[in-house]
């Protein structure tokens, strides 16, 4: 784990209230995933920086135990078109505790370190976290996703 200081960003994508109360979100997130892959949401983000797909988790009622918006989109240049199916997020400055979740998506890799980022003592900020899908990932196949997690 290290912490690295980020500038702020923008990033345009589909969005979804939910928490993780009453394993809510293990319904929501997957029904999102399934929104931005059928739909071609990734095509449809205009002004794109890259083709790296960011899973952003913001606007958080309290904790990981309240209600908190999910965003699946891309970092874009700026936010002066955005599709009318979409929301647009503008990520603050601040410093990011950085994780890496290791192995195969299928093998619900980033779950897992969700799992250990929620038993862990960081001092969170709770104003957006992130994970950051490298473009062309493959589900079956080894990968590494960077977690970021804002903290003070």
């Amino acid at each position: 784990m290290k912490t690295t200081r980020m500038n702020s960003f923008q990033v345009i994508g589909v969005k979804v209230r939910t928490t993780n109360e009453n394993m809510q979100a293990a319904k929501d997130i997957p029904a999102l995933w399934e929104q931005f892959m059928t739909n071609n949401i990734f095509e449809k983000i205009p002004n794109k920086e890259n083709n790296d797909v960011y899973a952003i988790y913001t606007n958080y009622e309290s904790d990981y135990t309240g209600a908190y918006d999910m965003i699946i989109g891309c970092k874009v240049y700026n936010l002066s078109e955005v599709p009318s199916e979409m929301s647009a997020l503008e990520i603050p400055e601040t410093s990011y505790q950085e994780f890496t979740a290791e192995g195969k998506l299928n093998d619900n890799i980033v779950y897992n370190k969700w799992m250990e980022i929620w038993q862990s003592e960081l001092n969170r900020e709770y104003k957006a976290d992130f994970e950051i899908y490298p473009e062309n990932v493959v589900p079956t196949e080894d990968t590494k996703v960077p977690i970021y997690i804002s903290v003070r």
